[in-house]
């Protein structure tokens, strides 16, 4: 057996003196792990940072063997925001919550949302709003998407700005109002509204993909939220 293409690492283990066992997402392939011999040299350990992109060829006598990789360097993102904590944060984010996702079946919107997040990380405007619509799309890829295309009181349409904590549906501002210290707030930009969102909607919105994540992934798994997700929102919330 063997196949070939581009992938995200997502995290690496030792195994035994001298080779390791990445992970890595790739866009046909889903999430796939496979050995790396002396993948702990000098050489390597640079390549093998989660959040770089590189170009796997994996082989294997059977399909449900661990299998080996070969790896050569793509893009090596690590090393472009290595000295900036929010950026790094947002890769180490996406890459340990892709690390979640069920073993060997394609995703390949998660895939594309990771590129789409990874190209815009020099710009602080853009990625973290990114990072909550790529949060959005992990929640719908397993399973637990938000409805937000009405009102769920009314089958509104319009003015949708709160999202039941209990079933995910959104909620129009007039049938909210009684219950809004009840309700999550829905940023107009997750609602789909044009224009750029400000700081305090992006921490909306992390707070808003957080509360669904907690509830049907972290808790499930007996996991915790990534700290470095905790840093973003910290970041995005202090005062301007």
């Amino acid at each position: 057996m063997e196949w070939q293409g581009d992938g995200f690492i997502l995290n690496t283990r030792k195994h035994g003196e001298n080779s390791v066992i990445i992970d890595v997402l790739t866009r046909d392939r889903g999430r796939h792990m496979g050995l790396i011999r002396g993948g702990r040299s000098r050489t390597m350990r640079p390549v093998l940072q989660a959040g770089n992109l590189v170009k796997v060829v994996w082989r294997a006598r059977l399909e449900d063997h661990l299998g080996v990789f070969s790896v050569d360097p793509h893009r090596m993102i690590v090393a472009g925001i290595i000295d900036d904590i929010h950026r790094l944060a947002a890769l180490t984010t996406i890459t340990t919550l892709a690390s979640l996702l069920p073993e060997r079946e394609p995703h390949p919107r998660i895939y594309d949302a990771s590129l789409l997040l990874i190209d815009h990380l020099q710009d602080d405007a853009i990625w973290p709003a990114v990072l909550v619509k790529w949060e959005m799309g992990l929640l719908e890829e397993l399973g637990f998407g938000l409805d937000l295309s009405k009102c769920a009181a009314s089958g509104e349409t319009k003015d949708l700005t709160h999202v039941s904590p209990r079933t995910g549906r959104a909620v129009c501002a007039r049938e909210a109002e009684p219950w809004k210290d009840k309700l999550l707030a829905l940023p107009a930009f997750v609602a789909g509204s044009p224009g750029a969102p400000t700081s305090a909607e992006v921490a909306q919105g992390l707070r808003l993909t957080g509360h669904f994540l907690a509830r049907h992934i972290f808790e499930p798994r007996d996991v915790s939220a990534p700290e470095q997700r905790q840093r973003i929102l910290r970041w995005l919330e202090q005062p301007s």
